[in-house]
Order: structure tokens, then sequence, then C-alpha cells
């Protein structure tokens, strides 16, 4: 007995970029709900490959590869840049980290940028987790019906 498997056709694709990552997090924090949007003020949205293992050390990690999103308040100086505080918060998303989860679990790309985005302001500014839940939700309802009307 002769067994074929048909492999969905991966010819021409690439694995998602910076840009990529950068596309999937503006529409995520696009359809936050707008109370989020008033709380964050100005917001900078930026993709790395991984976090800096200075910043993994003083966070207590072990690895880049673990670290998908952190949340830069307005005000402080990033620990791995040589730059003077900024006026705007920036979330940092790690690109490498985020693929890695993405390769071994079963959710969709989008879906696990949202969850980094929503946990990351959601920590900053103090939601417990039933919160978080019920942002993450509504947002991925928004992100949803958004790329419904698209097809319309």
């Amino acid at each position: 007995m002769a067994v074929e498997y048909i492999a969905p056709k991966w010819s021409g694709k690439l694995c998602p970029a910076s840009q990529d990552i950068g596309q999937l997090a503006e529409q995520s924090y696009r359809a936050l709900p707008q109370t989020i949007h008033a709380m964050c003020g100005n917001i900078t949205l930026r993709v790395e490959e991984v976090a800096d293992m200075d910043l993994i050390e003083f966070l207590g990690g072990s690895s880049p590869y673990d670290l998908m999103g952190l949340f830069h308040p307005a005000g402080e100086t990033l620990l791995s840049d040589n730059q003077e505080a900024s006026d705007t918060h920036l979330i940092i998303l790690y690109r490498r980290a985020i693929i890695d989860y993405w390769a071994e679990s079963e959710e969709t790309l989008d879906t696990i940028i949202t969850h980094v985005i929503v946990h990351e302001v959601g920590r900053q500014f103090g939601f417990d987790d039933e919160q978080l839940e019920k942002i993450e939700i509504s947002t991925n309802d928004e992100i949803d019906r958004e790329a419904k009307a698209m097809m319309q």
C-alpha cells in the first residue's frame, strides 16, 4: 500500500521579517480598546532580532530567545541604548523569540503578537490576568472584524 503525503507549498515563502512583525504589531496596537490608547499616549513600536544579553541578565533570564517583548516607559533610558530618555513609550518586540514560540505552538503569528503587546501594555498599567484576557479577546475580535471588512 502506498501512502502519499501532500504538504502545503512552501516554495517561495520566507520566515516573517522584522517588517512583517512590525505590521502585525501596528495592526494589533490599533485594535486595542481606546481606553488603552488614552493611557499609552505617545508610543513607538520597534522590532529587534533578539534582546541584548545585558538586558536578559538584568531581568534575571538566561536566554535572549525567551523574551518576546518589553515595554519601556517614557522618560526611562534604555539599558541597551546609549540614547537619552524619550518622552514616548516604547514597546520592543523580539522577532526571533516570537518566531521560535510560533514554531512550537498552534497559535497564529498575529495572535501571539497581540498577546505580547496586550501583556506588555497591561502589565505596565497594572492590569490583572482577567482584565488582560478580556482586552486580548476584544483586540483579536477587532482584528477579525477589520480583516473581514477588508475582504468584502
